[in-house]
């Protein structure tokens, strides 16, 4: 199965339908987070950006801020991942006020677990992946230049999940 962005094909090793890896990454402020601690509990909107401070990236992560409320009321948590160091996440979270975690993958083991392409093999993706309470992966959203675009299609798929949930 691919996963359709725009015109582009994006094929990683994490599909729609798959179960999401587990993984557990230290957060802005130093505490582990464990993907599987939010099964049976909340959908998750886990987003891989690809760094810190960017332009492009503030916007993302000040989009997914000023929703969040949108996202906890539709029972959904918000994690945002890169290969940025703890401090580097708790000086970008500060700065922007953000409310969810962002964990620092330094060695991008999960960024490559789930499979998440590079643009033009340096930058790392920007994908956003939508699982659901059971831990299973239904959707995938990649574009690297429309940062804001992300928000508007987890929503869009959290809605979705909301009514078969009902």
């Amino acid at each position: 199965m691919s996963v359709q962005s725009g015109n582009q094909q994006v094929k990683g090793k994490v599909q729609v339908g798959d179960k999401a890896p587990d993984f557990t990454l230290p957060s802005q402020d130093g505490k582990s987070v464990q993907l599987g601690t939010y099964l049976g509990k909340k959908n998750v909107v886990l987003y891989f950006y690809p760094r810190d401070n960017s332009p492009a990236c503030t916007a993302e992560a000040c989009a997914f801020r000023d929703s969040y409320e949108v996202f906890s009321d539709a029972g959904a948590a918000v994690i945002g991942i890169n290969s940025g160091s703890v401090a580097s996440h708790q000086q970008f979270a500060s700065k922007n006020r953000l409310p969810f975690p962002l964990l620092s993958d330094e060695n991008s083991a999960v960024r490559k677990l789930y499979g998440v392409p590079a643009t033009l093999g340096l930058i790392p993706g920007r994908v956003t992946y939508i699982i659901d309470k059971k831990g299973v992966v239904r959707h995938i959203f990649s574009a690297l230049l429309a940062a804001e675009k992300h928000i508007e299609e987890a929503l869009k798929i959290l809605e979705q999940l909301k009514h078969e949930e009902a």
